[in-house]
């Protein structure tokens, strides 16, 4: 029999993943010789055999590979045989060239889970349990490649039982990295604010659950920082909540133990629940059922629940405790980013919750929980966080040296891009104080080290007074600004690189325009690198500018003011000062954006002149109109073009319905919504006729909003354009 060789580079999702204990299999099933090993982001291969055994080999390392695994045969190449006598796993390598692939978080497995629940188990109720196929990755990785030395659990030498496992190639643990057990892995321990201390597992997880059932709330250590939970269905519970936190109104999540409680409280699909199972369990936003037994204070005057289902052993082991669903909200203090120490978490916290269950596993990097909502029959995800991110992307060429974008200055993420890669980062949030920016600053650190990549020029965003503006000069390297609008249009077109010309409507709060205002109620026509205005909103000067946000009144005051009206639903005492201010442009930015134009509609209907979180006037009038049950005719919206050859969308025509009293809310919020769908479908057709383009995209945080944007949807396909989301 003639030995034949061949040395495999497979590069993409192989670390963290299970591969080289898969690879070690196959080889042995096939009677190969040889050995696997990490390198510095890629597994490298060596095998010897018969011919046919080599090719059976290759092919089944890339459509047998394990569920977690995104391999990519990167080279493959005949090698003189040695004449070795078995199989190995080497030691890894991280000499080579780097080509790093970082695994996300991933959810705690069946299998273990059935140990996890079995009393006759070693691990039985161990919170930390884990192997090839599930558990921690991201949050606890140091540096790779891939080995216990190079992550959070090197300070937890390996028992002799996990030893056994780690080295036994039929095992399921044979060489799962993050491998614990009671004996020599991580711990919890539970504390109060009367310094009340449990330090074993289990009178630790007693005394957490006795302090859930007993209406208290708590900070749990997880995997990538810590939550608050508490009942979900007690209202005393949730309202300390938000006084304490302070939260008053913006939703929040709910953890459930299992499907069949989820579907006690919300409507779910085949598809819904297809999203809640995926990998990275996410929160998925879920409407409400009507008699749905949650507190009515987890979403207050929204029609949809936050939902997730439990992604770590620890969840698993309170929610079999509990037996209720558990809010399950960041573990911060609102608009901090969430916290990962137990020093932190003591200090931070110490005035919101009763209670701390902690534990010793180092977390190395912070990433809060991913959110997606259902849009025109998909998942589409409003934050990336633990088990999405990094996210890796590959890019239509590639770069002449590497870069790293600072995002926006609102839900922030960051991305570090080189060759023809980019990688974003995990959820960072609002860039509004020191903590927020120092955990930019970790991030962008982190990125560059964990993928042996370094910036050359930053690329950030053309408002001079986003908060990472100071790191960015600090960093001393050279830096590109781009135009808000533009960059949301460029990520929606790569999306779609078969479409060479486009018409995209960028709505959202706002964003420095190339003209000083704030746009954020555009369309542009043409490509990335050649975007042009080309319609928007008729502008508004915004008292008071971004206080707006939270202040929808000031919004619905420029709306009338705009149209020589008078704004009764003004402070009176303000009334004065601030319509003099007005008039002569005094701190009053002059603004195109659709997200402004929602928070003047929510205030002129009355449902929302203050806001306690970002967002929540547009996101009560969205609910408003999908409870509205009768037909609405569309108000037409005017359209002319400006001095600059901009089609404008007039929304005064808008008014006296939205502040017409003998209407229901909801019918005004409903022809709100059907209006605002009608103009994008008037002004796509005004452009078509100019540029022939037939794809419209839709991005911006306006698009986020369901009603409006499958009513846009569902106007354009019926008028011939294909629309991307």
């Amino acid at each position: 029999m003639q030995l034949e060789a061949r040395r495999y580079s497979l590069s993409g999702q192989v670390q963290g993943v299970g591969f080289r204990p898969f690879v070690y299999r196959l080889a042995t099933e096939l009677d190969l010789h040889g050995w696997v090993k990490n390198v510095a982001g890629r597994v490298e291969i060596h095998a010897e055999g018969e011919a046919d055994a080599l090719v059976r080999f290759a092919t089944a390392l890339i459509a047998q590979a394990p569920a977690l695994a995104k391999p990519a045969l990167a080279q493959m190449h005949s090698v003189p045989a040695v004449g070795l006598t078995d199989f190995q796993i080497l030691h890894s390598d991280a000499t080579t060239a780097a080509d790093i692939h970082l695994p996300a978080d991933q959810f705690v497995c069946d299998d273990c889970l059935a140990e996890l629940r079995d009393p006759a188990n070693r691990r039985y109720r161990y919170p930390f349990i884990n192997c090839t196929q599930c558990g921690p990755r991201y949050t606890l990785i140091q540096a790779l490649p891939y080995d216990r030395s190079n992550t959070a659990m090197r300070a937890f030498p390996l028992c002799a039982a996990c030893a056994a496992e780690y080295s036994n190639p039929t095992d399921r643990r044979f060489h799962a990295e993050p491998i614990a057990c009671p004996a020599c892995g991580p711990h919890l321990h539970w504390k109060t604010t009367t310094a009340e201390v449990q330090q074993d597992d289990a009178g630790a997880l007693d005394a957490a659950v006795t302090a859930l059932r007993s209406g208290q709330i708590i900070a749990v250590k997880g995997i990538g920082g810590y939550h608050l939970l508490c009942d979900a269905r007690n209202d005393d519970t949730i309202a300390r909540l938000r006084a304490r936190k302070p939260r008053p109104h913006k939703p929040l999540a709910v953890l459930f133990a299992d499907l069949a409680s989820l579907r006690e409280a919300v409507l779910t699909t085949a598809a819904d629940e297809s999203v809640l199972m995926q990998s990275e369990r996410p929160i998925l936003l879920l409407p409400k059922r009507a008699d749905c037994a949650l507190s009515a204070l987890i979403a207050p005057n929204l029609n949809e629940i936050g939902c997730l289902l439990p992604y770590s052993p620890l969840h698993a082991v309170l929610l079999d405790a509990c037996q209720f669903p558990l809010v399950a909200t960041s573990g911060n203090i609102s608009g901090e980013p969430v916290l990962t120490s137990v020093a932190a978490a003591d200090k931070r916290l110490a005035q919101i919750v009763d209670g701390w269950l902690h534990h010793n596993r180092p977390i190395l990097r912070p990433a809060d929980d991913s959110v997606y909502r259902v849009i025109q029959g998909r998942a589409r995800p409003l934050r990336l966080g633990r088990g999405r991110a990094p996210v890796e992307l590959q890019l239509p060429t590639k770069l002449p040296a590497p870069v790293l974008a600072l995002g926006s200055h609102m839900k922030n993420t960051l991305c570090l891009a080189w060759d023809d890669r980019a990688v974003l980062s995990p959820h960072i949030g609002e860039l509004d104080n020191a903590l927020s920016l120092d955990t930019l600053a970790q991030v962008a650190a982190d990125l560059q080290q964990l993928y042996q990549v370094e910036a050359s020029r930053l690329l950030l965003d053309q408002h001079p007074g986003y908060g990472y503006r100071q790191f960015a000069r600090k960093s001393g390297l050279p830096l590109s600004a781009i135009w808000h609008h533009h960059a949301h249009a460029s990520a929606l077109a790569w999306e779609f690189p078969q479409v060479s010309d486009w018409i995209v409507f960028a709505w959202d709060g706002v964003g420095l325009g190339a003209d000083g205002t704030l746009w954020g109620g555009d369309a542009f026509i043409g490509k990335p690198g050649q975007w042009q205005r080309a319609a928007a909103l008729r502008n508004m000067r915004i008292p008071g500018g971004d206080k707006a946000g939270r202040e929808p009144w000031r919004a619905a005051a420029a709306l009338m003011w705009e149209s020589n009206q008078q704004a009764a639903m003004m402070p009176q005492e303000e009334y004065v000062l601030l319509h003099n201010a007005w008039q002569q442009g005094l701190n009053a930015p002059i603004s195109s954006a659709a997200g402004r134009l929602f928070d003047g509609a929510a205030a002129l209907t009355g449902l929302c002149t203050t806001a306690s979180y970002e967002g929540e006037a547009p996101m009560r009038l969205e609910a408003l109109a999908a409870s509205y049950q009768g037909t609405v005719t569309p108000i037409n919206m005017p359209l002319h073009q400006d001095d600059a050859s901009v089609w404008r969308a007039d929304w005064s025509a808008l008014l006296p319905m939205l502040c017409d009293a003998n209407r229901s809310q909801s019918e005004r919020a409903a022809c709100f919504h059907s209006s605002l769908a009608e103009s994008v479908r008037a002004q796509a057709h005004l452009l078509r006729q100019a540029t022939g383009s037939t794809h419209v995209g839709l991005t911006g945080g306006v698009f986020q909003n369901r009603v409006l944007t499958e009513q846009v949807i569902k106007l354009l396909t019926q008028d011939g354009f294909t629309a991307c989301l």
